[in-house]
């Protein structure tokens, strides 16, 4: 009798994270992705019209979500902090799709928004995120940038940039700097929300 998938807690990926195959960033990165890819794409018959941004043909659609299913289950997942690969199994991986979540509100109040799955032939309107997404801007610079794009009507939500500088410092990864820049990052972008009259926007 096979047995039944329990659902994934932080506990198990942090014990999978300590004990799972030992493997280089670089055999990683090099080998083992791009040779389950090209296997994959070759097993599926995967092929792209470069004309055609988001696939419409369903038995495409349908390869594509399989070889993803296969190399997840396949390569896992790694850590670059024990330089180990986190395994699921295939069954883990589908009862972690049927028990995600299937709608979730972003922001608050008049901001808010709710974000539900969308197919490529959805009527919906899509969610549209607008931001530097993680760019570096500069200090003095970055409560306009943030500010022009909350004030974008079409725009639902805020993905924000990064501090170069923060007092002119360099916020140096794990120093007090880069708290610093952090906490700064966040207030600014809040900041940049109100006076652009979209409190609550999510971020």
């Amino acid at each position: 009798m096979k047995a039944i998938a329990k659902p994934i807690t932080v506990f198990d990926v942090y014990e999978r994270a300590q004990s799972g195959p030992e493997m280089s960033e670089a055999d990683w990165d090099f080998g083992v992705i791009p040779q389950t890819a090209k296997k994959l794409k070759e097993k599926y018959g995967i092929k792209i019209d470069r004309k055609t941004i988001i696939p419409e043909d369903e038995d495409l659609i349908n390869n594509l979500f399989q070889a993803g299913l296969d190399m997840l289950v396949e390569c896992g997942v790694y850590c670059i902090d024990t330089n180990r690969v986190i395994k699921y199994t295939r069954d883990e991986v589908l009862l972690a799709i049927k028990s995600a979540p299937d709608h979730f509100t972003y922001g608050e109040n008049q901001e808010a928004i709710h974000v539900v799955p969308r197919a490529y032939n959805s009527k919906k309107v899509p969610v549209i995120q607008g931001g530097p997404t993680g760019s570096p801007c500069s200090e003095k610079l970055f409560m306009p940038i943030h500010q022009a794009y909350a004030q974008e009507p079409i725009v639902d939500t805020i993905v924000n940039g990064v501090m170069q500088t923060v007092m002119g410092k360099d916020p140096v990864p794990e120093s007090p700097w880069e708290i610093m820049a952090v906490r700064s990052e966040l207030l600014q972008v809040r900041e940049a929300q109100s006076r652009a009259g979209r409190t609550g926007m999510g971020l």
